[in-house]
């Protein structure tokens, strides 16, 4: 595209030659001359000064390196918008293949792409314009909204709901069983049958083998607008508010309740059964045991506000040099045998 073209779309104002032509949108240490790349952080402000990039996406007050420049409010936001103008996703062909399975009870929109090796059960409604890769597998009596994509090997199983304009990535299992199992007190283990559903709201997107299990009784349910990155695990009776973000490897255990716009970084573990706040943030690797109110930001495990946590991990680095100082302080006091009881004088 051109770079006058580009601006147009993005709102910028150009700084530069408009008929520049650019191939692609590449980091500021890669792109070459025909290249499109922004800075939107301080960190790679020296980057900026020896980039060879054809132009960059700057926000107002940040210096150019001499190249052109798309000048914006919001960086990082323009170009997000700029990687819709040269994204290229692969479909299916339209049309539904000849080696795709489809129950003659299956009810399919208008516009669908349905690829080799789909296989879609008895009773199933999907909506316009479906968009379903290479071994996807829709169990029996589910009902799925337009727009909908399913990446290569997502399973859904029997009874979920899917809203409108759902992306699940390659892996996805939506409505497996939760880990229902009772230990008995003479041995052996009574698997809980899982007869429950999943419910997926509008504009929900699930990244690479992640699971959202069914329900032990009632509903596992995502609500509007929801983000799972890859490998998260969402248990049997969550609930997921509204425009949650849940980093990878995050995992919920059974009947736990996230609220709005809560936001978990990487590897963050919570346990059941507990309710947390509409806009908390949780700090990667966080253990969370206990209700959280809403509007926390916590870290750590287990979970303490996010200031004192920061404390205590730069202190923990510190226990060596404290504990040696304590017991030069005891052998001062004469306490060598280290009891926690002060000597009589």
């Amino acid at each position: 595209m051109k770079l006058g073209a580009i601006a147009r779309a993005l709102g910028a104002t150009l700084e530069g030659d408009p008929e520049l032509e650019i191939d692609e949108l590449q980091p500021l240490d890669e792109a070459g001359p025909r290249a499109l790349s922004f800075v939107s952080n301080q960190r790679y402000l020296a980057q900026l000064q020896v980039t060879r990039a054809g132009a960059v996406i700057l926000g107002s007050g940040v210096s150019g390196p001499g190249c052109a420049v798309l000048r914006v409010d919001n960086a990082y936001l323009a170009f997000a918008v700029a990687l819709g103008l040269f994204d290229r996703p692969v479909l299916p062909p339209l049309g539904v293949s000849a080696a795709a399975q489809l129950s003659p009870t299956a009810r399919i929109g208008e516009d669908a792409r349905i690829a080799a090796g789909v296989v879609v059960g008895d009773g199933v409604t999907i909506g316009a314009r479906a968009r379903l890769h290479p071994g996807v597998v829709i169990y029996p009596d589910t009902v799925i909204g337009d727009d909908f994509t399913a990446h290569a090997n997502v399973v859904v199983r029997e009874r979920v709901r899917i809203g409108d304009r759902v992306i699940l990535g390659p892996g996805v299992v939506i409505g497996g069983d939760g880990f229902g199992f009772l230990p008995l007190p003479g041995g052996g283990i009574f698997k809980l049958p899982q007869i429950g559903t999943v419910e997926i709201e509008d504009d929900v997107e699930v990244g690479a083998n992640t699971t959202v299990d069914r329900a032990t009784i009632g509903t596992t349910r995502l609500a509007r607008g929801v983000k799972l990155d890859n490998l998260v695990m969402v248990a049997h009776g969550c609930r997921i508010g509204e425009e949650a973000l849940l980093a990878g490897q995050s995992g919920l255990a059974g009947s736990t309740i996230v609220g709005k716009r809560v936001q978990f970084g990487g590897q963050v573990g919570a346990a059941g059964h507990l309710e947390i706040g509409d806009d908390v943030r949780v700090a990667a690797k966080t253990g969370i045991d206990n209700d959280v109110a809403p509007g926390r930001v916590i870290g750590g495990y287990p979970e303490l506000d996010v200031r004192l946590w920061r404390r205590v991990s730069a202190a923990v680095q510190r226990l060596p040099e404290l504990l040696r100082r304590v017991r030069r302080i005891e052998r001062m006091l004469g306490d060598t045998a280290g009891s926690d009881e002060p000597k009589a004088r």
